[in-house]
């Protein structure tokens, strides 16, 4: 192990991270420490914040994935007011699913009910429940957030339709690498007069997104040798035969989507010059979860390039002065969103919290494919 690296980061970095290390990589945590990192995550300003959101029936914030603006009327006073970002502040933080906030919003989400309520607050939403399994083969729906969502709570292997939705996971990665290219699966409309005229799948279509390797990534119930061989294959094939500039819909009932991070193009290996998207280190980490360790090409080459940008005082640091990373930095995240990379200090005003925070994804990374047989 990094020895240098741990040690920078005991000594410098906030509760959570210091809770995850100790908890998940060290396997050190006592009792009595446990319950003290807690309760200072406990009094971090996002999570007092989400505390606002809690609502009687637990669920927690409006929405998920959710308008946050709806015809000029301001829906949430902040991004953590959406349903997906506090489930994934909870998850990120790793609250016990013993704590209130966790217990209550597994419970909201597993009762239609409520569901059926805190989806009727604007007319889209009501339609968007109705239609909720409309995309499930694709992760492109909402009962494809709802469970993935209690996945990253630490609830995807408690519940029959949870375990149901890692096969359809699973399912969307044996299919695509049945295909030479996108174009065996997708149609087209040239006739179409959309702004942004992309080739599209049907809603049935099964196929691989962020959300379905976070499903795998969170779940244990589906891991068989066979199946983690499978997505080391379906991830090297992705690489092989997708485009970097492709783009792809989801038709569903007649309306054509955006998928939400659709795996369309090759998955980026980690480089300390480059920052290619936001999230890029969040779904190198979210293979790794999987177990494919090496396997998958992707992760052997970060593991490399992992190793190489560590400095000889065990902390990782990126290149920042270039204009494309100074866009693409994790300085900017602020909240947990679907669109930003996983942050886990709380103030950045300390030049080490960054360092901290690119320093703990390095050691994460490299223990993770560490574990994989």
């Amino acid at each position: 192990m990094y020895h240098k690296s741990i040690d920078f980061l005991l000594e410098n970095a906030g509760p959570v991270i210091r809770y995850r290390l100790r908890r998940e990589i060290l396997k050190d945590l006592s009792e009595s420490d446990e319950e003290s990192l807690l309760h200072q995550i406990y009094d971090l300003p996002l999570f007092k914040k989400l505390a606002d959101y809690v609502k009687p029936n637990g669920y927690i914030g409006s929405g998920m994935h959710s308008w946050d603006n709806w015809r000029g009327t301001v829906l949430h006073e902040s991004p953590l007011q959406d349903g997906e970002c506090a489930a994934r502040l909870l998850s990120y933080y790793r609250i016990p699913k013993t704590h209130p906030y966790v217990r209550g919003f597994l419970s909201a989400m597993r009762n239609e009910e409520t569901l059926q309520k805190e989806f009727s607050y604007i007319p889209p939403e009501i339609t968007r429940y109705e239609n909720r399994f409309e995309g499930l083969n694709s992760g492109n729906s909402l009962m494809a957030l709802l469970y993935t969502m209690q996945a990253m709570l630490g609830a995807g292997d408690d519940h029959e339709d949870l375990l149901d939705f890692q096969e359809i996971c699973l399912k969307g990665f044996r299919r695509v690498k049945e295909i030479s290219s996108l174009a065996d699966i997708t149609k087209f409309n040239a006739n179409a007069k959309r702004k942004y005229n992309y080739p599209y799948i049907e809603s049935d279509e099964y196929f691989p997104d962020n959300y379905t390797v976070e499903m795998l990534a969170y779940t244990r119930s589906w891991r068989t040798d066979e199946n983690i061989g499978m997505l080391a294959d379906a991830i090297n094939h992705i690489n092989a035969i997708m485009k970097p500039d492709t783009n792809m819909h989801v038709r569903i009932k007649g309306k054509y989507m955006a998928p939400c991070f659709a795996l369309v193009r090759p998955v980026r290996a980690f480089r300390s010059d480059l920052i290619h998207t936001i999230t890029y280190r969040r779904l190198l980490t979210e293979i790794a979860m999987m177990g494919v360790g090496v396997k998958a090409d992707v992760i052997r080459e970060s593991v490399e390039n992992v190793k190489e940008a560590i400095d000889k005082d065990g902390i990782l640091r990126l290149q920042f002065d270039k204009p494309h990373n100074k866009r693409y930095s994790p300085e900017n995240i602020q909240y947990p969103t679907p669109y930003t990379d996983v942050r886990l200090e709380a103030d950045y005003k300390d030049k080490k919290a960054l360092l901290c925070d690119l320093t703990y994804w390095a050691v994460e990374f490299l223990y993770l494919v560490s574990q994989c047989r």
